[in-house]
């Protein structure tokens, strides 16, 4: 989808807001906290897009295909799970079916690797988003 502009005797066409904008960086973790580039707020979980991040509360429903849809809208290329430091949040095999369904590359890791991986698409610019858990 893309924005028709007139421009004398020309068409310019620009693309929609949230795909120029890049995904924020993770700047820190610690058990409990996380800290993403643009974000003022200090997460425990927490969801991040091309130019966003919010709170994520795992509890409501795990990392159901529900839990990723909102950042998979966000025009993403891969989304990145962290499970948590222990590896103790489950990612059901419905949820990648939907990601690869929808043309999406799929990391799912151990957090504090997630958080590495998901860092290193940003370097690469790849339009990446993620749903890390930094607890257990």
């Amino acid at each position: 989808m893309s924005v028709e502009t007139s421009w004398p005797s020309q068409l310019l066409k620009i693309p929609p807001l949230n795909f120029l904008m890049t995904s924020p960086e993770i700047a820190s973790l610690s058990w409990g906290q996380m800290k993403v580039q643009g974000s003022n707020t200090t997460y425990k979980d927490c969801k991040v897009w091309p130019g966003g991040s919010r709170t994520w509360d795992w509890r409501e429903t795990g990392t159901e295909p529900a839990d990723v849809k909102e950042v998979v809208e966000k025009g993403v290329q891969t989304l990145v799970i962290g499970r948590g430091m222990s590896e103790a949040l489950k990612v059901p095999s419905s949820t990648v079916e939907y990601l690869k369904k929808h043309g999406i590359d799929v990391r799912v890791l151990q957090t504090e690797q997630a958080v590495k991986e998901y860092n290193a698409l940003v370097a690469q610019g790849v339009r990446v988003g993620g749903v890390f858990h930094s607890t257990c």
